[in-house]
């Protein structure tokens, strides 16, 4: 018997896929408007020139916000919706994490070591690891819990800590 769980989807595949290319461009947008302004206003002389303090202000706020505001946006928008559209299936056997562009990673219950929630979160969503040792090789997946999180992950997890006999550690 199989058992399929999914993250909900909020956003189009397209803004998901391509969100931190659409953030980027208009950020360079906004950066090209404040240099517009200082060459439009801008005195240009070998001296120095304390007339000239309000534009090169202008210029380091302006590339301020234009290179914080995407990477700050960019950067919470991949911790509340990096997984949207993925799913954890649990099978006889085996959990597989299936992404929404067809990459696929499993592991047999028998290999994973070790189930916990990290100590601690930089980002939004908390998220619960499964460690898997195979080969001598380490590898993991992660499943995220709250709002931002996979619907259901207590049942995902109790499910999974019947299987594989491990409990979910929590700091």
């Amino acid at each position: 018997m199989s058992e399929l769980f999914q993250y909900p989807m909020p956003f189009p595949g397209w803004w998901l896929d391509y969100y931190y290319y659409v953030t980027w461009t208009l950020a360079m947008l906004f950066l090209a408007a404040g240099w517009a302004v200082f060459y439009r206003y801008g005195k240009f002389s070998y001296g120095v020139d304390f007339g000239c303090l309000w534009k090169t202000t202008l210029l380091v706020v302006m590339t301020t916000i234009a290179l914080g505001g995407p990477q700050y946006y960019n950067t919470k928008f991949s911790a509340q919706h990096g997984n949207d559209g993925d799913a954890v299936r649990l099978s006889a056997d085996r959990i597989e994490y299936l992404s929404r562009s067809g990459a696929r990673k499993q592991f047999l219950y028998k290999d994973i070591v070790s189930i916990y929630q990290e100590q601690v979160t930089y980002n939004p969503p908390q998220k619960i690891f499964v460690v898997a040792r195979n080969a001598g090789l380490r590898d993991s997946l992660f499943v995220t819990e709250g709002a931002y999180g996979l619907p259901k992950s207590a049942d995902l997890l109790k499910e999974l800590s019947e299987r594989t006999g491990l409990p979910v550690k929590r700091p």
